[in-house]
């Protein structure tokens, strides 16, 4: 009864420390993914079934993938048919910037007495671009920019190839900027001296940086403005999602979810 006792307590303790690391990424996830009126169930569901499931961890020390397929498998038995649920999103080429005559006045944000204004429209466009995803797009996408996973541990979860889940993440993000960008004020941009080619490719390393969460090896120098700025509003849009995991646990749902985990 003793050992029995004791095993129960390393469950209580490893779920409770899983929950205070995750859950406000798990209720953000749950949120974007169900709606508000199941995320608190969705969460609940999630450590409760982790709490049950913990003798089926292998990876102690990376436990954050095995986390999120409970909660991806939860949302799923949850999930509800969203009326007009985009079914379509553009192709990678149509995705890709113009050589459009102005981008975003990304000094705005900050410069402007306006600024924080600005800026909580910028999270209110970014939502609303998550929402304009088609659930093929916006779960991997979600995996990758509030759960931070890798491409190949957002493959497992939903049973892809590595190259797709990097096909649908990368579209996501062009949606999520295009949509960004064109709701922040414009100012007007010169015509760049080096072919669209090369802007492609440098987008191209952008994202593939993005895949592997590691600085892009290229300085501004190497670039004209218009990338410029399209890189940097690729980054805001990814910096309000990852935002996203501060979301506030509720306290009723806090304290619920450690009182059924309770040893």
């Amino acid at each position: 009864m003793q050992e029995v006792g004791s095993a129960a307590r390393v469950r209580e303790t490893a779920v409770a420390s899983l929950f205070a690391a995750e859950a406000g990424r798990v209720h953000a996830l749950a949120r974007r993914l169900c709606g508000d009126r199941d995320a608190d169930d969705l969460v609940q569901d999630t450590f409760l079934n982790a709490f049950r499931a913990i003798d089926q961890l292998q990876d102690l020390a990376n436990p954050r993938p095995w986390l999120y397929a409970i909660a991806h498998r939860a949302c799923l038995r949850r999930r509800r048919k969203r009326a007009g649920e985009p079914r379509h999103l553009e192709a990678f080429d149509e995705l890709l910037p113009q050589r459009e005559s102005t981008v975003p006045d990304l000094a705005a944000l900050s410069a402007s007495p306006h600024g924080d204004r600005l800026r909580a429209e910028s999270r209110e466009l970014v939502e609303r671009g998550i929402s304009a995803l088609p659930e093929a797009f916006r779960v991997p996408l979600l995996l990758a920019d509030i759960a931070e996973l890798r491409l190949a541990e957002i493959a497992d979860i939903l049973g892809l190839q590595v190259a797709t889940v990097k096909t649908r993440v990368h579209r996501a993000r062009l949606k999520l900027r295009s949509i960004l960008a064109s709701g922040l004020p414009q100012r007007q941009v010169r015509e760049p001296d080096q072919a669209r080619g090369v802007c492609l490719d440098l987008l191209r390393a952008r994202l593939a940086a993005f895949d592997r969460g590691v600085a892009f090896p290229y300085s501004d120098a190497a670039m004209c403005d218009r990338c410029q700025t399209v890189f940097a509003t690729l980054d805001l849009a990814a910096s309000v999602c990852g935002s996203f995991e501060k979301d506030a646990v509720p306290t009723h749902l806090r304290e619920r979810v450690l009182a059924l985990t309770r040893a």
